[in-house]
């Protein structure tokens, strides 16, 4: 049977175990949040926020003061971060689908 050519054609042949499909990992910490201070004032502002995305690999830096409070920060946050992800996602959605 091993010198057969037509039993060899016939054989069945063991397939390799087919895994499940597993979604691509997104880092927990993917977006990493500094102050740059004690720089000249400039109109007002002295320090810059810089947000980096990890996982769009996008860097936001954003003029604000020393003396920024939790809700200025989320203010600033939510009006400079949020929407231009959002807006980067959909661009990079379009280009894909286009």
């Amino acid at each position: 049977m091993e010198r057969c050519d037509q039993c060899q054609r016939m054989k069945n042949r063991v397939k390799m175990s087919v895994e499940k499909l597993k979604p691509n990992v997104v880092p927990e910490k993917h977006i990493l949040v500094d102050f740059i201070t004690k720089l000249m004032i400039s109109r007002d502002y002295n320090s810059i926020l810089v947000v980096y995305d990890r996982f769009l690999k996008i860097s936001h830096f954003i003029v604000t003061t020393e003396k920024i409070m939790v809700e200025g920060l989320a203010r600033l946050f939510r009006n400079n971060i949020i929407i231009n992800i959002s807006y980067n996602i959909g661009v990079y959605l379009m280009s894909i689908l286009t």
